[in-house]
């Protein structure tokens, strides 16, 4: 039962992450104080302060892997940091922030893992696990303890509504 009630918890932060389509129509670009390439395996390490942006998707992390094998479109970005985040910009405008010691990010299929005390912000409310998967194109949050941990979800209290204030010197 307390599992089911986790699950529909996690799903009920979803809709409100999905992604806006114009980031995923603009230039991907990266930058980092170092960088090296194999040309003939297409992959790509970048070191140290490494920035990642389209749109209004971030990462920023101490190292990049970007696994090219697949092909343009196909890659695999692999960032780590102590730790490394990732944030973005949804279509309703909140902000979603997440941190964990790896971010791998399959740019093909639009999903994001974090694992390594995996930590994931939107709108006051907060999932920490282990590992945390979101997969952008189905709206769907998943996350996993770790071995002596346990999944932790925490939502944000709704505002109440503020009651009017009586205007002092009012004149009858």
């Amino acid at each position: 039962m307390n599992l089911k009630i986790a699950l529909a918890a996690l799903l009920l932060l979803t809709p409100a992450l999905a992604s806006t389509l114009p980031d995923f129509q603009q230039p991907l670009s990266i930058d980092s104080e170092a960088f090296f390439t194999d040309l003939q395996s297409s992959n790509v390490v970048y070191e140290r302060n490494v920035l990642v942006q389209q749109g209004s998707l971030t990462i920023r992390a101490d190292r990049l892997e970007v696994d090219g094998s697949a092909g343009k479109g196909q890659e695999i970005f692999i960032a780590s940091g102590s730790p490394a985040t990732y944030s973005q910009r949804m279509e309703d405008n909140s902000l979603v922030e997440a941190e964990a010691m790896e971010i791998r990010y399959d740019r093909a299929n639009r999903i994001l893992i974090m694992a390594g005390a995996a930590e994931l912000k939107q709108s006051g409310s907060l999932v920490q696990a282990a590992r945390i998967e979101y997969n952008i194109e189905n709206q769907q949050l998943q996350a996993e303890r770790g071995e002596n941990g346990r999944v932790r979800t925490i939502f944000a209290p709704e505002a109440l509504p503020q009651p009017e204030k009586k205007q002092e010197n009012q004149q009858p």
